[in-house]
């Protein structure tokens, strides 16, 4: 079916599991399949570990298709996250199978068999203003930019697979022995702090249901957060209310822009920004804005102008997804 029309309102649910699969590739066959039937729209990505994916459509629709996933890959249920998108954040609908299901680099990490400590969103604040816990953001450095917990570490990580280089070289069990960590959803966690207590780190805590579920749950007046949170669609950002936040990305350099940064002189819609300016070749320039002109004239006609290069990176990025 894939319906694409942009009418909303749209669920958009993120979701994962960490649990064996014994056939990706049939798994994909058989999703692939399912799919075509529905106006559903994301990414889903399946492993021998597992699945993960962000998907948006009708609320029946997502609920459904959970559900069927779940059953699937014979596991009881798969938690998932709940925002609401006035129009689609996603283009297509991509089932991938890939070596992880969010790429750490390291074999035999499995958060089936050892895992840190799921910390719920309530007690969370009580755990991060502790002194002797180090409080560390798992994400990526243009993710803390946006927002983070006060006080927590920026491991300055360009993705997910420098993290473990961060720990070797930044961190110590006998001088950090407990750390709490968050990511967004909370996948990366459940990797990095299976990863820690592989490296001898005691006492290992993580925020359960990642940034996302705290937003859910904690009210602003008591929140620790400062700021917005990306996230891995065109919504780029969502504010403490799980509304579409402030900022807009950079389609060279896929920085996320506040509105300061987009007044500068440095920034052209769909072309540059204060990041990339001076980096940018004036070949990429000239494709850039070729590439801007047609999405704007399919704007025009009403219609969705979709690239690989975009699809693309909505996948890379799901790969790190938190």
């Amino acid at each position: 079916m894939q319906d694409t029309s942009q009418s909303g309102p749209f669920q958009v649910s993120g979701f994962y599991k960490f649990t064996e699969v014994k056939d990706p590739e049939k798994l994909k066959k058989d999703l692939d399949q399912y799919l075509e039937n529905t106006s559903i729209l994301g990414t889903v990505l399946i492993a021998l570990e597992g699945v993960n994916g962000t998907i948006s459509g009708p609320k029946l629709e997502v609920e459904a298709f959970i559900e069927q996933l779940a059953k699937s890959i014979e596991v009881e249920s798969i938690p998932f996250k709940v925002a609401k998108a006035a129009i689609r954040p996603f283009h297509r609908m991509k089932v991938r199978v890939k070596k992880e299901i969010v790429t750490l680099g390291i074999d035999g990490i499995d958060p089936n068999k050892k895992v840190g400590q799921y910390v719920k969103p309530v007690d969370w604040n009580d755990l991060i203003q502790r002194e002797d816990v180090l409080l560390v953001d798992t994400r990526n450095d243009y993710e803390y930019c946006v927002g983070s917990f006060k006080g927590a570490v920026n491991p300055n990580t360009k993705s997910f697979r420098e993290f473990p280089d961060y720990v070797d070289s930044s961190m110590n069990p006998t001088k950090n022995p407990k750390v709490a960590m968050f990511c967004t959803g909370g996948i990366r966690c459940e990797k990095a702090t299976a990863m820690m207590l592989e490296k001898g780190y005691k006492e290992v805590y993580h925020l359960e249901g990642g940034i996302l579920e705290y937003f859910n749950q904690i009210p602003q007046d008591k929140s620790l957060w400062d700021g917005e949170c990306f996230v891995f669609d065109e919504r780029v950002t969502v504010n403490q209310d799980l509304e579409q936040g402030d900022y807009e990305m950079c389609h060279a350099c896929r920085m996320p822009l506040n509105q300061e940064e987009r007044q500068s002189v440095h920034y052209v819609e769909g072309v540059s920004c204060p990041h990339c300016f001076e980096t940018l070749t004036e070949e990429k320039k000239s494709r850039l804005e070729q590439r801007n002109l047609q999405m704007k004239l399919a704007k025009q006609r009403n219609e969705k102008h979709i690239g690989k290069r975009h699809h693309y990176h909505l996948v890379r990025d799901l790969e790190d997804l938190g």
